[in-house]
């Protein structure tokens, strides 16, 4: 039932939570203000209309008794006088109407009859025509005709001042509606976005535990997650580590013996795989490293004399590393660590495309942005994601030497993380990938 509501186009609910709290809280007090309003304005009305027939009750009665005792030639000097705003006085018999059923009417006849203590016949009739009125036919005791023309006031009047009140009240229903939406899902927002920024790689400020109760244990709560999940990463990598240094003693002892013994084929085998395990564990203890980080302090840096000194080392081994584009400004960051993930991406840049352009740039929010580019086979855009992390490899195979351990572009997003910047891999036009890595 509520899923077919939701879909008809006149019903449909408002997408936020916010536009929802805040329709109901309004439409709510709105109707609770009508309600109250619309009693008010009826018990106001009735007071009113009592007032007014027992008002014409007791003015009717002073006034007929003193016309009726009154000369005939005096009576026309006060039947102005006598009159008043929904009613007034006749000398004769008035104009022909049709009798009145209405409530109205009988309520007046009854008293203007009790007005006049039935003392003189009466007769009630509606006078036709655009203004509702009503003429009360009476014979005075000399015989002259009297006429009392009532003209009922069906609304009682409103002050001018009144819409004004309504529409300021209106205003601080809406403005008090928002405020308490407001204050209600602000803290369902910064929920959201510390959960959005969550990083338990980074020591960054928990969520504030003030405010309501509620909103305090929310907050504990999710703090708490917070350092569990943090507690477990570390913990994993903590293993990892030790394994990986552990590991070390037997693999040399094993190297050295393989080193005494005689040449032979088997040995150039075992010496390889000896190696390639020795590799392998040293990629473990610094994907282990980079989790904790190294303890480097951060350092200003010439970017022009950082990127240079990198290039200039890959250029003295024979490797195609070139600067595109001219390079300037500093950088506050650690630069070992800086070196550490542009190596890693020129290495993973010669390793597939034989060779790397890196180029520093400065984006809108003044963040240098250092781009490792190749034009090699790039990765397939629904692996990019899953090429950071550990121990993924996009060359199936088991060789070591062209599939790598999978821990360099893992290694790289730790480390960015530890510098406070963020990393991006995407596919460049005309083929070729582009690590980028932004220091703010």
């Amino acid at each position: 039932m509520r899923t077919t509501i939701s879909r008809l186009p006149g019903l449909m609910w408002p997408r936020t939570l916010r536009s929802r709290i805040f329709l109901i809280l309004l439409i709510g007090l709105a109707l609770a203000y009508g309600l109250s309003f619309s009693v008010l304005y009826m018990e106001r009305y009735m007071s009113a209309k009592a007032v007014m027939l027992g008002t014409l009750e007791n003015d009717v009665a002073t006034s007929v008794a003193v016309l009726d005792r009154l000369p005939p030639e005096e009576r026309r000097h006060l039947v102005d006088w006598l009159s008043r705003g929904n009613y007034r006085f006749e000398l004769g018999p008035g104009l022909a109407g049709v009798p009145d059923t209405s409530s109205k009417g009988r309520e007046i006849a009854g008293k203007i009859e009790a007005a006049v203590r039935h003392r003189f016949p009466i007769r009630v009739e509606r006078i036709p025509g655009e203004v509702n009125r009503l003429q009360a036919h009476m014979t005075l005791s000399d015989g002259s005709p009297l006429t009392i023309d009532v003209t009922p006031r069906g609304v009682m009047p409103i002050a001018e001042w009144l819409p004004y009140v309504f529409a300021v009240q209106m205003a601080l229903l809406i403005l008090c509606a928002w405020f308490a939406v407001r204050l209600a899902i602000r803290p369902l927002g910064e929920l959201a976005a510390a959960a959005d920024a969550l990083d338990p790689d980074r020591n960054g400020p928990g969520l504030s535990e003030t405010g309501p109760s509620e909103v305090a244990h929310a907050a504990r709560a999710f703090n708490a997650m917070r350092e569990r999940i943090a507690h477990y990463l570390e913990e994993r990598v903590q293993i990892l580590a030790a394994i990986s240094h552990d590991l070390q003693t037997p693999i040399t002892r094993m190297r050295l013996r393989a080193d005494m013994a005689e040449d032979s084929p088997e040995k150039d085998k075992l010496v390889s795989d000896l190696a390639e395990i020795q590799r392998l564990v040293q990629d473990g203890i610094a994907y282990a490293r980079s989790a904790h980080g190294s303890g480097e302090k951060n350092a200003r840096i010439d970017l022009s004399s950082f990127i240079d000194s990198i290039a200039y080392d890959y250029q003295d081994t024979g490797k195609a590393v070139t600067v595109v584009g001219l390079v300037e400004g500093a950088a506050f960051t650690r630069p070992h660590a800086l070196r550490r993930i542009l190596s890693n991406f020129i290495d993973n840049a010669l390793k597939f495309a034989g060779s790397a352009e890196i180029t520093v740039e400065h984006n809108a929010e003044k963040a240098v942005v250092i781009s490792v580019m190749d034009r090699g086979p790039g990765i397939p855009d629904d692996m990019l994601e899953a090429a950071m992390q550990p121990f993924f490899r996009l060359e199936q195979s088991r060789n070591r030497e062209t599939g790598g351990t999978g821990l360099g572009l893992a290694i790289a997003q730790q480390l960015t993380a530890k510098l406070g910047g963020s990393l991006r891999l995407y596919n460049r036009l005309g083929g070729g990938l582009a690590a980028e890595v932004t220091l703010r």
